[in-house]
């Protein structure tokens, strides 16, 4: 019974299922037995068979009816512990869309009974991705027909290899990972355009982009190309090769008022608000961030959310960003909304040539960025400086942003000090003090 409870477990607690449980069988005179009534249970519930667009969000197994789209043979495997295991995988449809549903050892062994085009009833559970991967836990062919697409989607479909132009138009720090054999590694992450838009960019062998800054093209040998329900992806190991490309990339922008509610877009324009970083919950227990942009480029405009570290990019309005392969939804108010997550990049344009400035100030750290303030004129710092600092700054201003290439702490001249102190006393003098 707990293998159909789980298909409810969403709707209503373990002992309300029991006791509906009971009630049916009482209601039909003990003629059912429990599997029998804990599955009436379940279709009273709305829950016996949902379609394929419906898995996200839902309870912890799913039921459905599915057409064989298409097969693979099975594959043997050595566990950790050294035993061999067997998988297999198949692809699924009905008229909402398509799954890849995943065979372990005894299940992957009967593979052989199934064939392209035959009408499973399957029990499964969610992966960490239910509208892409479930696990097969049950399954039996049905005597019903679904019309449905007979090509594999292609978010479906395994990767293929490519040797190709890219042109890198962002990339992330390294960070670390823990493998599933649970030893340490570290990959890149970042930006690529190619001839046909953007991509996410993962390496896997960081050391492949060393040397490699934002805006060079690359030639690629040895790359995967994999697609994904958010896009396109390259994959980068140490069985790659990446060298300078000769090639000309130019990434297209998508209009503001030509945006869609599902895909992926790149767009420019310039910056009409920006709103605070809010900290957040995240799903792995540790904390998050986000943070609104809205952009304008004569079209329209368009909010966008930063999520995570990009949380922290210093931006201020007026200026003009660049945003690349953000993810595109409907808005909490309406319209469009743009996300900047893993596969995003946004990034502020500067102009072609900097002027070089030298600035005394002191250091003000907002919400909204880092500044450095002479009392008349506010400059938005780029890098991390104490607040209340006085520092002086040697860089290159590009609007009101420095880039600095020295900065040094002001040391105040005790001198100085004394000589405004005498000033402020002597304005207060010919004035007069306030009484009381």
């Amino acid at each position: 019974m707990q293998f159909h409870y789980a298909l409810v477990d969403d709707l209503i607690s373990r002992e309300e299922f029991e006791r509906r449980v009971e009630e049916k069988i009482t209601e039909c005179g003990d003629l059912l037995d429990e599997t029998a009534a804990a599955m009436l249970v379940v279709q009273d519930c709305g829950r016996h068979h949902i379609k394929i667009r419906g898995f996200s969000g839902g309870p912890s197994l799913l039921c459905f009816f599915g057409k064989v789209v298409t097969k693979s043979p099975p594959r043997e495997f050595a566990r950790q512990d050294g035993d061999p295991g067997l998988v297999a995988n198949l692809i699924l449809g009905d008229e909402t869309g398509q799954v890849r549903a995943v065979l372990w050892d005894e299940k992957a062994a009967a593979l052989e009974e199934i064939e392209e085009g035959d009408v499973l009833e399957v029990i499964a559970k969610p992966g960490s991705r239910p509208a892409e991967e479930i696990t097969v836990l049950a399954l039996r062919k049905a005597p019903c027909q679904i019309e449905c697409a007979t090509e594999v989607a292609r978010h479906l479909s395994p990767p293929e290899q490519k040797e190709c132009d890219l042109l890198v138009l962002a990339l992330e720090p390294p960070r670390t990972f823990t493998r599933r054999d649970g030893s340490p590694g570290e990959l890149v992450e970042g930006v690529a355009a190619d001839e046909e838009g953007c991509a996410r960019l993962v390496c896997w062998a960081p050391a492949l982009l060393d040397g490699i800054p934002a805006g060079t093209p690359v030639h690629v040998a040895g790359v995967q190309l994999k697609y994904t329900r958010s896009g396109k992806e390259y994959h980068l190991d140490d069985r790659s090769t990446v060298i300078p490309g000769e090639h000309s990339i130019t990434p297209s922008f998508t209009p503001l008022d030509r945006l869609a509610e599902e895909g992926s877009f790149s767009v420019r324009g310039s910056v009409r608000f920006v709103g605070p970083a809010r900290s957040f919950a995240a799903r792995d227990g540790g904390r998050s961030q986000v943070r609104n942009v809205v952009i304008e480029d004569g079209t329209g405009e368009v909010r966008v959310a930063l999520w995570g570290d990009r949380a922290s990019c210093p931006v201020v309005a007026g200026e003009t960003v660049e945003v690349y392969n953000a993810r595109a939804k409907a808005g909490r108010f309406g319209g469009v909304e743009l996300n900047v997550g893993n596969g995003s990049a946004f990034l502020v344009v500067g102009g072609e040539h900097g002027e070089a400035v030298s600035f005394d100030g002191t250091v003000i750290v907002t919400r909204h960025g880092t500044f450095v303030d002479d009392g008349s004129t506010r400059y938005l710092v780029v890098g991390d400086l104490p607040h209340g600092q006085d520092v002086h700054i040697e860089g290159t201003r590009e609007g009101v942003r420095i880039t600095p290439a020295k900065c040094e702490p002001v040391v105040p001249d005790p001198a100085a000090v004394l000589r405004q102190a005498e000033e402020f006393l002597a304005r207060l003098e010919s004035t007069g003090y306030p009484e009381g």
